[in-house]
């Protein structure tokens, strides 16, 4: 009896191990671009006679944690900042949390985002992480062809 809930007790250890360890290295993943980080939306906005009047970006981001994002992000295109206020919202099921990240961006910086070269997105969650990533070269391509039809 005694060696049955030792037993027990050695793998109750092992799979909470295994599971704060996964859900960290979740939590705190690397990756190049911003489309292997998370999940993404990117649509381009016109008015009636066919101009451009805007673009909306949204970002699905599932987390472990309880971190919440934060209501701003930056734009970067070629390094020339653009300050951006977001809307977010988190909503949770059993064991993960998503986190969506909601930006209108401005008609001003739609002419920098069509020449660019590189277009990156800098976003905060509540706990002092920050995510920097560019967009990948496919990406990029889209998101320009979206904003020229």
């Amino acid at each position: 009896m005694q060696r049955t809930f030792f037993g027990i007790g050695i793998v109750l250890m092992l799979l909470g191990i295994f599971g704060m360890s996964y859900t960290w290295n979740y939590d705190h993943r690397e990756a190049s671009t911003l489309e292997e980080y998370a999940t993404i939306d990117f649509k381009a906005s016109r008015d009636g006679d066919g101009n451009l009047e805007g673009a909306v970006f949204t970002l699905w981001d599932y987390r472990y944690d309880k971190a919440q994002l934060l209501q701003k992000a930056i734009l970067f295109t070629d390094n020339i900042p653009w300050d951006l206020n977001a809307s977010t919202r988190q909503t949770s099921d059993f064991l993960r949390n998503e986190n969506k990240l909601f930006i209108s961006f401005p008609k001003i910086c739609l002419k920098d985002m069509l020449l660019a070269e590189e277009i990156r997105i800098k976003f905060y969650y509540d706990n002092g992480q920050s995510i920097d990533l560019p967009l990948g070269k496919k990406e990029l391509i889209e998101w320009q062809r979206r904003l020229r039809w």
